[in-house]
């Protein structure tokens, strides 16, 4: 399995307040990479420097680098429109447009300068099959999508984010505001995407890290303390401060 993005001596900072120190990092393709820890401990923060979602905070100086497929992100001839196609995000709150579902995915390829309606069409059912919510609402593609449910919406918005075609999903807490069901239907949904795209998850649900993920990466105060694989990390973790916040002494 080959890599798809590495992170080398990464440090961001808020003004003064230094969010991740020294982070390295290899990911590989078309698996599922878990990022746990306690809350602050920066690991949405590194979530957002993998497809520069941090550059929208004035404060923010970033240093090191991010490469996907070779080339450093953060590099002034990068076009962050381009990488943010191809690193798509999907946030902790699900968070439609208030148009129709239909227009919900068509955005993204519209943006991109897709105009027939047959293509649009196609990439609207593909890439809601893709996100296993085609069933539930193909006779209502018309309807606002604000009128869906939490669970929906949050699969509404994986659709979205795969319309574009991305390589990667970066994926922020996101069944953290949803209910047992809707979380293992993300899951699941999760586990099937895998087998085309990468997938990044931030989760505060350590089993949810132990159900899907094949790797995990263990952040405390802005570093990146342990990372391996998940069944290793969970059942013979090098470091003391892993096993401590696995097995709840802390966090």
């Amino acid at each position: 399995m080959s890599d798809i993005m590495t992170a080398k001596d990464l440090n961001l900072w808020y003004d003064q307040t230094q969010a991740l120190k020294n982070v390295n990092i290899t990911i590989p393709e078309k698996s599922i990479t878990a990022f746990i820890g306690p809350s602050g401990c920066g690991k949405s923060t590194f979530l957002k420097t993998l497809n520069r979602m941090n550059d929208l905070i004035p404060s923010v100086r970033i240093t090191g680098e991010v490469c996907y497929n070779g080339q450093n992100i953060y590099d002034s001839s990068v076009d962050v429109n381009e990488l943010r196609r191809e690193i798509g995000m999907v946030f902790q709150k699900p968070n439609p447009f208030p148009m129709s579902i239909y227009d919900n995915i068509a955005y993204g390829p519209r943006t991109h300068g897709i105009k027939s309606k047959v293509k649009l069409d196609e990439i609207v059912e593909q890439s809601l099959r893709d996100a296993a919510i085609w069933d539930e609402v193909k006779d209502r593609l018309k309807k606002n999508a604000l009128g869906m449910s939490g669970g929906q919406q949050q699969r509404l918005c994986i659709a979205r984010a795969l319309a574009v075609k991305p390589k990667i999903l970066l994926m922020d807490e996101p069944t953290s505001a949803l209910d047992p069901i809707s979380t293992s239907r993300i899951e699941e949904l999760a586990i099937e995407l895998k087998k085309s795209y990468t997938i990044v998850i931030v989760t505060h649900n350590m089993q949810q890290a132990v159900r899907i993920s094949d790797n995990t990466a263990f952040f405390l105060l802005g570093e990146l303390i342990e990372y391996g694989e998940t069944e290793k990390l969970f059942s013979q973790p090098t470091d003391k401060r892993t096993e401590d916040y696995i097995t709840g002494r802390f966090g």
